[in-house]
């Protein structure tokens, strides 16, 4: 059976893309903007022997199979794996074409984390933060460019450019914030340092940075001291359960809350809690799941958990609102930008596209693959609103007293 038949018996032949195999058969559209294509037996056993999107993923970053042409058109096809259900018949003929080894599995790319010990202990957290972000300075700043943030950028307008829409973002959360000179700054899960670094810039605070990721803090005191801020701002590699010098007169966590767990949400709340002085400000920035009865936690056997965040968990807004509210913070804010997340996620897609070579060079193709097929399938379901990004903005009350003006509007103040 050529493999094109068997593909479109498993995904049917009103496939939206190209497809082509190492056998020469070929279905779908000759004229499509993106085309699957399989070079190997290899392909077609990972996912066999694991249906759905761990399979295909499997298959992508080992380079058993490619995506070429537009990698967004090419993931029209994410519903019909992710409901992959293969009739008897099916089986039966995929192993003609594969053989009965086709049932062994293969051993998983070396990418897959394998992660021990107990969930969200401190050891345990810290490897997950490095196995994500302790990859390569060098292939963050190809990604991410040459702001170095990791999260969703505010955009205006598509146009305006990723660097201008990061710093939108950064200077939103400082006037949420109400940052004003002399003021302390815990930034939480700091990363690169960008996030402290404007508000010592343009807000005159003194901040520290907290991250459990060893390159990002080595880089993130580097950029510190080029910029001239070594006497305003700490950069600490320390857990955030660790911090202990308040009070602080703000608070920022910047996409490090998908990293806190279900079962640590009071224990975080409560830390934060503990560290602002009276009348002080949280801003929680965070992907978020929607209301729709969904665990939070991301699927152990889905390719984000064994390949991008291991041990990731996705919350609810109304459950972010609430666990903050059960640690003290009164919620004064909250306002969704899922949209700009996807604006965000395809510049990086096309900053890793436009520089592949050097990327690959830095980290391997593997690697390389594991990025572009997680950023642009996130991107996917920002659109399609099945994954959400909110800013959530607390205040510790001084007894009665919020110390929130009577009708704030912070994003007036954003160019």
């Amino acid at each position: 059976m050529p493999i094109a038949t068997l593909v479109e018996e498993i995904l049917g032949s009103d496939l939206p893309i190209g497809f082509e195999a190492y056998d020469g058969s070929r279905t779908g559209p000759p004229d499509a903007k993106a085309k699957l294509v399989l070079h190997s037996p290899d392909a077609l056993r990972r996912i066999v022997t694991a249906p759905g999107e761990l399979g295909f993923g499997r298959a992508y970053v080992a380079g058993d199979l490619d995506i070429e042409g537009d990698i967004f058109d090419a993931l029209v096809l994410r519903d019909k794996i992710t409901s992959l259900r293969m009739e008897p018949r099916t089986w039966l003929r995929a192993l003609k074409v594969i053989g009965l080894g086709g049932l062994r599995p293969i051993r998983p790319p070396a990418e897959e984390a394998r992660l021990h010990g107990r969930l969200h202990s401190k050891e345990r957290d810290a490897a997950a933060i490095a196995h994500h972000y302790d990859v390569s300075n060098d292939f963050y700043r190809i990604v991410l460019g040459p702001s170095m943030t990791y999260s969703c950028a505010v955009w205006d307008n598509p146009d305006v450019g990723l660097e201008s829409a990061q710093a939108a973002k950064h200077e939103l959360v400082c006037r949420k914030l109400g940052l004003e000179p002399g003021m302390r700054l815990l930034d939480v899960g700091c990363g690169w340092g960008s996030m402290a670094i404007h508000a010592a810039q343009h807000h005159g605070v003194h901040a520290v940075g907290v991250t459990l990721s060893r390159r990002q803090a080595e880089l993130a005191s580097k950029r510190v001291a080029e910029a001239g801020l070594s006497d305003r701002i700490e950069i600490r590699l320390q857990d955030y359960r660790d911090v202990d010098d308040g009070p602080y007169d703000a608070i920022s966590s910047i996409g490090m809350f998908e990293h806190v767990g279900l079962k640590m949400l009071r224990v975080y709340f409560d830390r934060l809690f503990s560290l602002l002085r009276p009348g002080g400000r949280l801003l929680n920035h965070a992907i978020s799941r929607p209301a729709d009865g969904r665990k939070t936690r991301v699927s152990p056997r889905g390719f984000i958990a064994r390949y991008v965040f291991p041990d990731g968990e996705l919350h609810e807004v109304g459950a972010v609102t609430t666990a903050l509210q059960q640690s003290g913070f009164e919620a004064r804010h909250m306002e969704s930008i899922r949209e700009h997340y996807s604006l965000t996620l395809h510049a990086w897609v096309r900053n890793l596209e436009r520089d592949w070579a050097a990327a690959v060079a830095e980290v391997g193709a593997p690697r390389a693959r594991v990025w572009r097929l997680y950023m642009a399938a996130s991107a996917v379901n920002f659109d399609a609103n099945t994954i959400q990004v909110h800013q959530v903005l607390g205040v510790k009350p001084d007894g009665t007293r919020s110390g929130m003006p009577l009708r704030p509007r912070f994003e007036d103040t954003v160019g």
